[in-house]
């Protein structure tokens, strides 16, 4: 029988199911943890994020990834863009509302409305689930693949004309999504760039007296730099480090740097020359007035002293150099040590190379087997456009088999 296996049910798994199983072609999911979609729950917790009301360029512009094609991921997301999953969800009974910061969320903002009725509207086709069941060998044979997977049952082995690999990347191991999959692609002569942490926090080697003072404080209306990018936003102190959605942003940038460090911009809506003009009458109390006048919380004013003391003492005794301090103020750097561990970031960078890859997202060495999801070489910030990559490479490989089928 022609029967296609799907390797993995997540967002990027499950959409392709579900394309095959509405074009009348029979798909087997798999899933080795005891139910699918585990990772969408997780990231439903604090509100589904699906997609982004971002245009195009802004949209895409979020995405990296080494050797990440352009024009083809463009023609991946135009396929099925924004606008597209909003009616999909629509088309599943889930209504969507976009958010501040252009995020888009089911109206009731949960996730398992949506899988429910993503799972029955497969079921409800003819599609077949098998969970507890972890792929252990891929073999090429006549006319497509035998698979071989361990389950409770013990050892199976069943032949598919064609295999959707949608494993996941590297983070959140707990749902499945656990980047074990890496040595059994690379015994098939697969090259992968090695999985790292995404949209995560990183290490700061803090000041004790510091840290013991402003653990967990923010450091709010920040403009947050690495490399030629820039975001606004806010970070919060931990006690290993910096968490928030500039330095998630900025992961990418951050990593390509020998020595990572953070520039911070404390006061960004006004200029040195503005700030000096601030404190440019007082006389008397220098080091608490300008303080006072430039607005600065304890958190930045011991930061400020951590890194740049001489120039706080010089200021207490003879007034010191208060441009130099504005001048700090307006461009501090602030060193990393590395990004927290995979598991404990939100997303992953690196996955399957994209040389290995045909424009159908088929291995080129591989006639029949595909790969989409986060386990490509892709990533991208937190704000929607994690899922809706997914998606996106999910339905561009679904309707790629599809359209093979109907020839």
């Amino acid at each position: 029988m022609d029967e296609v296996a799907i390797i993995g049910g997540g967002p990027a798994g499950l959409r392709v199911m579900q394309i095959l199983q509405c074009a009348g072609i029979q798909g087997h999911l798999y899933e080795q943890k005891r139910s699918v979609g585990r990772k969408l729950l997780v990231a439903g917790k604090s509100g589904l994020n699906l997609t982004n009301d971002a245009e195009i360029v802004e949209f895409l512009s979020n995405y990296k990834g080494k050797g990440l094609p352009k024009v083809l991921w463009e023609r991946i997301y135009k396929a099925f863009n924004n606008t597209t999953l909003r009616e999909w969800a629509r088309e599943l009974g889930q209504e969507t509302f976009v958010s501040s910061g252009k995020k888009v969320f089911p109206n009731d903002m949960k996730a398992a409305p949506l899988l429910r009725a993503l799972v029955q509207d497969i079921k409800g086709k003819g599609g077949e689930f098998f969970v507890k069941h972890s792929l252990r060998n891929i073999e090429p044979s006549d006319n497509g693949y035998d698979l071989t997977f361990s389950s409770e049952e013990g050892e199976i082995r069943h032949h598919y004309s064609a295999v959707v690999l949608a494993f996941g990347g590297g983070s959140w191991s707990s749902t499945g999504s656990d980047g074990e999959w890496v040595p059994l692609l690379e015994s098939m002569n697969i090259k992968i760039s090695p999985l790292e942490a995404a949209n995560c926090g990183w290490e700061v080697n803090w000041d004790g007296e510091f840290l013991s003072k402003h653990e967990g404080k923010p450091l709010k209306n920040l403009l947050c730099s690495a490399g030629e990018e820039s975001i606004e936003g806010e970070l919060v102190i931990t006690k290993y480090g910096l968490e928030g959605g500039p330095i998630y942003r900025l992961g990418h940038a951050l990593r390509q740097q020998e020595k990572p460090a953070l520039q911070l911009d404390f006061k960004s809506m006004f200029s040195t020359q503005e700030l000096m003009k601030k404190v440019e009458s007082v006389r008397k109390n220098l080091a608490l007035e300008l303080m006072q006048r430039w607005r600065l919380t304890d958190s930045v004013v011991d930061l400020l002293k951590c890194y740049h003391s001489e120039l706080f003492q010089k200021i207490k005794v003879n007034g010191g150099d208060l441009q130099l301090l504005a001048k700090k103020l307006k461009n501090f750097s602030l060193p990393l040590e590395k990004p927290r561990p995979l598991n404990e970031a939100i997303s992953s960078a690196g996955g399957v190379a994209w040389i290995e890859l045909d424009e159908n997202l088929m291995l080129k060495k591989y006639p029949d087997l595909y790969a989409c999801g986060e386990m490509l070489d892709w990533e991208a910030p937190t704000g929607g456009f994690l899922l809706q990559g997914c998606f996106s490479s999910a339905s561009w490989v679904g309707n790629a088999i599809k359209r093979k089928r109907s020839l």
